[in-house]
């Protein structure tokens, strides 16, 4: 029963994180915005996350690449982290943004969710049942 919901959170997880991905080219001009003032080439930086977003969704899909993927999702979701921080406490600097402040402040332990849930579904080992008395 866990196997299964694991695969279909899994699948869940690869479809958002690939859909995310997708999006940065799809809307690169309000990803651009988020990028915290002083962090070097926001062109390149919203690229590459792309990349990486659709490369470990796509990889969370791959037994042999699951692990590698669901790493560097965690990775991902820590470097992408201060743009969350900036669109909350800067929400005037991003053109076109329509969201609720008390919906951005939310949306900052989200990233944690999102990584217990890529932990889950990528690098959660699954437990072995014994007969033995533990000490």
């Amino acid at each position: 029963m866990l196997q299964a919901l694991k695969a279909v959170l899994r699948l869940l997880a690869a479809a958002f994180f690939v859909g995310a991905g997708i999006n940065h080219f799809h809307n690169p001009k309000f990803y651009r915005s988020i990028v915290p003032p002083g962090f070097p080439n926001p062109e390149l930086l919203v690229v590459v996350s792309g990349i990486c977003e659709i490369a470990g969704g796509v990889g969370l899909l791959i037994p042999q690449l699951r692990r590698a993927a669901g790493w560097g999702l965690i990775a991902l979701l820590i470097a992408v982290f201060p743009a969350n921080v900036f669109m909350t406490i800067a929400p005037e600097r991003i053109p076109d943004l329509h969201i609720s402040q008390w919906l951005l402040w939310v949306r900052l332990p989200l990233q944690g969710i999102l990584a217990a849930w890529v932990w889950f579904v990528a690098l959660r080992m699954p437990t072995q049942k014994t007969n033995a008395v533990q000490l």
